[in-house]
C-alpha cells in the first residue's frame, strides 16, 4: 500500500534572459510567497557555483532572505555542499539563523562541491585531495549542534538540533543516511538513475536515531504541468533549452519558450536529456494524478521536492499550484 505524500519545493534560483541576480532573487521571493501557507512543507535553496544562469551561490543569505518573506514554511539547503564549508562554521552560521527566525530551519547537506574542481579549488577549502569523509563531517556537524558538551561550542549553533537530511544522487550517500539514520533526499532531477537502488540500500540498512525512528525517503522532481498538454509541452522548451546550455557548455540564461526545438538540439541530445533531466510529472493535473500512481508504485517516497525551469512566473506558479492539486487528489484517493 503506497503512503500519502508531503510536498516542497526545490529552488535553483534561475537567472531569467534579459534579467540578472537582482531578478532571480525577486522571482525567488515571489515563488517563496505564492506557496507560503499551502500544503508545501518546505522550501530549498540549491549550493552551485561558477554557473552565470544559476543565483544561489550564497545559500545562507538566500535562506535568510526567505525566511524574512514568509511566515510558514520551513527554508533551508538544499543543500550545503560540505566539502565547500567547515562543519564549525555552518553550525554558528545556521545556528545564528536559527535564534532569529526560530524552528524553521532545514539543513540538507551534500558530499558534491556543486562546481568544478577548478573552482572547488579556488574555494579553497583544502579538501578536495581525497581526505574528505562526508559521514565524519556530517557527525562533527551533528556534534556542534547538539549539547554534546564537547570543549568547542559553536555559539549560536549549539543545542539548536536543526534537523539534517542528506542528499545524494547516487548509492553512496544512501549507506551514509540509513547508518546516521537521517532523512534521505535523491536529486532525481539531474541524476534518476540509480534511485530504485539507493532508496532500497537505505531502507534496508536504515538504523533509527536521535531524529528519526524510521527510513524519511525524499525525491527532488523535475515538474512542469500547465491547463492542457500542448500549453506544458510549450512551457518545457525552456527546461530542454537549459539542460542542453549545461551539455554544450555554452552557460546561456533561462531562455523563453519556443514553439519547437526542431532544429534546436540532436536527436542524441534529446534522448541524453530526457533521459539524465527526466521531467517526471508532466502535462496537465490529470497527467500528474496518473504519474504520481506510477511512480509512488515504484518508490513510494514520503515526499517530493518539486523542481521546475519556466521562464514565465505567472505559469511557474500555477505550475506549482496545478502539483500541489494533484498531490492532493492523489492523497485523497488511497485514503
Amino acid at each position: 500500500m503506497t503512503k500519502k505524500i508531503n510536498i516542497s519545493v526545490l529552488n535553483l534560483v534561475p537567472v531569467r534572459e534579459g534579467s540578472n541576480a537582482t531578478g532571480a532573487f525577486e522571482d525567488m521571493i515571489t515563488l517563496a510567497k505564492h506557496v507560503d501557507g499551502s500544503s508545501y512543507q518546505r522550501y530549498w535553496i540549491s549550493e552551485h557555483h561558477n554557473m552565470v544562469s544559476i543565483a544561489s551561490s550564497a545559500t545562507r543569505q538566500l535562506i535568510q532572505h526567505i525566511l524574512q518573506n514568509t511566515e510558514h514554511l520551513r527554508v533551508g539547503s538544499g543543500g550545503v555542499m560540505l566539502p565547500n564549508h567547515s562543519p564549525y562554521i555552518v553550525a554558528e552560521e545556521f545556528g545564528t539563523l536559527h535564534a532569529i527566525f526560530g524552528d524553521r530551519l532545514d539543513l540538507g547537506l551534500g558530499r558534491a562541491p556543486g562546481t568544478d574542481m577548478l573552482t572547488a579549488n579556488a574555494i579553497r577549502r583544502n579538501n578536495h585531495d581525497g581526505v574528505f569523509s562526508f559521514k565524519d563531517e556530517i557527525e562533527e556537524l551533528q556534534r556542534y549542534l547538539s549539547n554534546s558538551g564537547t570543549s568547542l561550542v559553536a555559539y549560536p549553533g549549539n543545542n539548536t538540533h536543526i534537523p539534517i537530511y542528506v542528499l545524494g544522487s547516487s548509492t553512496d550517500s544512501a549507506h551514509i543516511a540509513a547508518s546516521l539514520g537521517l532523512p534521505y533526499a535523491f536529486a532525481a532531477h539531474f541524476a534518476p538513475a540509480q534511485m530504485k537502488e539507493a532508496f532500497s540500500i537505505y531502507e534496508n540498512n536504515f538504523k533509527p536515531s536521535k531524529q528519526l525512528s524510521e527510513p524519511y525517503k525524499m525525491v527532488s522532481n523535475n515538474v512542469i504541468l500547465a491547463d492542457t498538454k500542448a500549453q506544458a509541452d510549450y512551457l518545457a522548451t525552456t527546461h530542454y533549452m537549459n539542460v542542453l546550455s549545461l551539455f554544450r557548455s555554452s552557460r546561456m540564461l533561462l531562455q523563453p519558450p519556443v514553439d519547437s526545438m526542431d532544429g534546436i538540439w540532436s536527436p542524441r541530445e534529446e534522448h541524453a536529456i530526457n533521459t539524465q533531466f527526466p521531467l517526471q510529472f508532466f502535462g496537465t493535473k490529470e497527467d500528474a494524478v496518473q504519474q504520481l500512481k506510477d511512480f509512488q508504485q515504484e518508490f513510494d517516497v514520503d515526499e517530493i521536492i518539486a523542481a521546475a525551469y519556466i521562464y514565465d512566473m505567472d505559469a511557474l506558479l500555477k505550475s506549482y499550484d496545478l502539483f500541489e492539486e494533484a498531490v492532493k487528489e492523489y492523497n485523497t484517493e488511497i485514503e
